[in-house]
């Protein structure tokens, strides 16, 4: 019988109300890991409840303590680093030196944010009165309602959960439906850290849980990392009850590779960027923008890498890219493959799920003589797919690069500085890496995407708070006497 995972709401660990549950399972073999519950209207309310009791005392909690609680959730997560990692890979499929990573970013922000505990920083401003004094202050905002993807099932929840927590709010948190041991052996790690029952609460389910959590009115922000198509609908829903609403979508990322790069360290970080995590990442390269001139020789490195790279479990060290999450998600990729072959791209290698007995494994694919406009061009396949388009300048280059519906991430691999810095000007996304792939961000600096990646906010660095707290301005009048304005038409 398998481990059923349950709800966390005020400190224990319960059954849904409704008693539905469903099953995870291991992408690289189809064996059932555990079940959980899944969680109807009621139970997202009882969280909610159970967040907004716990609001009452956790926002007075003076804020070091709130990051020391930070810092002993960093403490215990390098502790049971190993045993996340491990029970990661198993539910979602990606190499353990990848989900060791993961885990690693978690316990990086934990440290980080802790520090914000003796920060939070507001500011001071004179003021136009004699005898009175002006600062605007960070205020926590109440309950926050958290709705994660399964590709990242640690860092990505840690930064939105761990800045919302040592700004004094509480938390609710709907993770992805295909990791619900893994989230919960993460949200254990808090209670062990000694966080108040309540501060945060954990409902497993899938669409209609995270429906519940968006409707819910004493949820007073909604932090989302998904698809656009799901995420364009949370904001939606989210904004007729008035909630701030924090979107990270999806991405179409390209690294252009121009006439003076360095090929060898071209090579390496495309092969990285393109079928690490077997492509499942909002930051992945998915399209290939390449100067003619060097367009056969690196297209022939990049063919002779993808058929050498090892498929199989995440758990064996020698694997170097793992499988897609779920039978979804091989229906989706294998799909494209006809897409491209309708709009008369060459499959110049992969292009098949990959000849193993059990699990959703899909052989790293190249298309070559992808245009501008295709669909394989311009939509996110979000699988070990990299489109390869021939550009004969960077400024063709950085047009193609601009010229799709997301903004998440781009690249530029070359040796002159005066491109490169014309990149950095030029390129509309939100991240731009010069001589590195697509993917590597760090928690220090801010995290997200313009046009259909995101709605503006920002995720990770100082830049977290914004999304997690309110300006409150403050004004101390200490002439002891009524003071009129002196300047006309002030309020």
């Amino acid at each position: 019988m398998a481990d059923l995972i349950k709800n966390l709401i005020s400190g224990k660990w319960i059954e849904s109300q409704g008693g539905s549950t469903f099953d995870t399972v291991n992408p690289a073999n189809e064996e059932l890991i555990a079940q959980a519950v899944k969680s109807s209207a009621d139970d997202v309310n009882r969280a909610v409840q159970a967040a907004k009791h716990a609001y009452k005392e956790w926002r007075l909690m003076p804020a070091p303590r709130r990051g020391e609680i930070l810092y002993q959730v960093a403490r215990i997560l390098e502790q049971r680093k190993d045993e996340l990692s491990r029970l990661m890979t198993r539910e979602m499929g990606k190499i353990l030196a990848e989900t060791r990573g993961d885990v690693q970013e978690a316990i990086d922000m934990a440290y980080y944010m802790g520090g914000e505990g003796r920060r939070l920083m507001g500011y001071t401003a004179p003021v136009e009165m004699y005898n009175k004094f002006g600062m605007a202050l960070r205020d926590s905002v109440g309950v926050i309602g958290l709705i994660t993807p399964w590709n990242f099932p640690v860092a990505v929840p840690s930064w939105k959960m761990l800045p919302a927590l040592v700004a004094g709010n509480t938390v609710v948190w709907k993770p992805g439906e295909d990791i619900p041991a893994s989230s919960a052996m993460f949200a254990q790690v808090f209670l062990d850290a000694g966080l108040p029952e309540g501060v945060l609460n954990v409902v497993m389910g899938a669409g209609e849980t995270g429906s519940a959590l968006v409707d819910n009115p004493d949820v007073r922000v909604i932090s989302f990392t998904g698809s656009t198509t799901t995420g364009l609908k949370v904001y939606e829903r989210a904004a007729r009850t008035g909630k701030k609403v924090t979107l990270e979508m999806g991405g179409k990322n390209a690294i252009i590779v121009m006439d003076d790069a360095n090929l060898d360290l071209a090579i390496d970080a495309i092969t990285w960027s393109a079928f690490g995590t077997t492509g499942q990442r909002c930051t992945a390269t998915s399209r290939l923008i390449v100067h003619k001139a060097i367009k056969p020789k690196l297209l022939d490195a990049l063919i002779e890498k993808a058929r050498n790279i090892k498929i199989g479990d995440g758990l064996d060290p020698e694997v170097e890219m793992g499988p897609l999450v779920n039978q979804q998600a091989l229906d989706k990729v294998t799909n494209y493959i006809s897409v491209a072959q309708g709009e008369g791209v060459n499959v110049v290698v992969g292009g098949a799920r990959a000849d193993v007995e059990k699990g959703f494994f899909f052989e790293p694919t190249l298309f070559d003589g992808v245009k501008p406009g295709m669909r394989v061009e311009q939509e996110e396949i979000f699988g070990p797919v990299l489109s390869i388009v021939e550009v004969g300048s960077l400024d063709e280059a950085i047009e193609v690069n601009n010229n799709v519906a997301f903004g998440l991430s781009s690249s530029i691999f070359t040796e002159n500085v005066n491109d490169a810095f014309r990149a950095i000007r030029d390129l509309t996304t939100g991240i731009v890496y010069i001589n590195h792939g697509t993917t590597g961000a760090e928690i220090q600096f801010p995290f997200g995407g313009t046009r259909g990646t995101g709605n503006g906010m920002r995720e990770a660095g100082q830049s977290a708070l914004d999304s997690f707290t309110e300006w409150k301005s403050v004004y101390v009048d200490y002439s002891g006497k009524l003071q009129r304005a002196q300047i006309d038409n002030r309020e």
